[in-house]
């Protein structure tokens, strides 16, 4: 069996499921009509690729978009770009190193000064790298960007999206990018012995355990939320295969992708569908706890939908963060 990433998620739904869209739509079709004034959203990895495309369709439709970036030059030329087709978009750009527990706390109190409420949150920045190694916090790299880094940064905003859907009376929306490689993981599903020492750890293996991590945070936040009767919602998507920098240190992956890839892979802009559907359209309105593809929902792992395992994972993360 093929166990690389793009074997795992090469496949494209382009017919239309019960929403109306599918893979083949794109992020401006699934949010044509909706209306983001008024809302401000946090969006991850918003410099390059599906980040980039979902901080621009926000920004279309009218929501102040908060770009969270690993490189703030970059961050303020693509704002720049943005603004240029988008008059009147507004947007603001903090740093951000998920990498590293110290730079989200830095921009979580960067954005409260800012003053702004929250009503959407897309963690949607993302590492595969060359070979496991340890993060500056000790942690396996893999699983502290794509997992602790957005888990810290979710509770340390948590507060402000509940004050804010409680005075606006606007459910909040918090989507997690995950992939379907999140099938590629141990027996298991999560190795919590190899998160402080990854020697040995597959790099393959390493990226799905981040992503299962995604969906199975979703899910418990999810059963929070609904707990404590907050009008939040939590959800995973995956957005299919994507030509973007995230393959970068995959040379095999890379080639794969420059021509197989050129067949089954999506364009950027249909990539950030499936999430901008998620985060905006009235559709998905009191969903949570919900794995989608496609502009759909969709069936993830048997590991993703292990309450137990998603319990144990929450309190693991916790004790990492605290």
């Amino acid at each position: 069996m093929c166990m690389s990433p793009l074997c795992v998620c090469a496949f494209i739904i382009i017919d239309a499921r019960p929403s109306g869209f599918s893979g083949a739509s794109t992020a401006e079709e699934v949010t044509a009509g909706v209306d983001g004034r008024g809302l401000v959203a946090v969006v991850t990895g918003a410099s390059s690729g599906i980040g980039l495309e979902t901080a621009r369709v926000l920004a279309m439709r009218g929501v102040h978009v908060v770009m969270a970036v690993r490189n703030v030059s970059a961050g303020v030329a693509a704002k720049e770009a943005i603004a240029a087709k988008i008059p009147g978009a507004r947007m603001d750009v903090l740093e951000l190193d998920l990498s590293s527990m110290a730079s989200v706390r830095r921009f979580a109190s960067e954005f409260e000064s800012l003053n702004l409420p929250l009503n959407i949150l897309i963690n949607n920045a993302g590492v595969m790298t060359r070979h496991c190694k340890l993060s500056c916090d000790g942690l396996e790299l893999h699983f502290a960007t794509n997992h602790i880094g957005h888990f810290l940064l979710t509770n340390l905003l948590l507060e402000n999206m509940k004050s804010s859907c409680r005075d606006s009376g606007v459910e909040g929306r918090i989507v997690n990018l995950t992939s379907s490689g999140h099938f590629m993981t141990y027996p298991e599903g999560i190795c919590f012995k190899k998160i402080h020492d990854p020697s040995g750890l597959n790099d393959f293996i390493a990226y799905g355990q981040s992503k299962l991590a995604n969906i199975l945070h979703s899910n418990e936040l999810s059963r929070i939320l609904k707990e404590e009767g907050v009008n939040i919602s939590a959800n995973a998507v995956h957005p299919g295969v994507i030509r973007t920098n995230l393959f970068r240190n995959r040379t095999i992956v890379s080639v794969l992708l420059n021509t197989i890839g050129r067949i089954i892979s999506r364009s950027v802009e249909q990539g950030a569908a499936t999430t901008c559907y998620v985060a905006m359209h009235p559709q998905v309105k009191g969903i949570s706890g919900k794995y989608f593809a496609n502009c759909n929902i969709g069936s993830p792992s048997s590991q993703a939908s292990d309450a137990e395992l998603a319990k144990k994972l929450w309190q693991f993360s916790l004790q990492i963060v605290s």
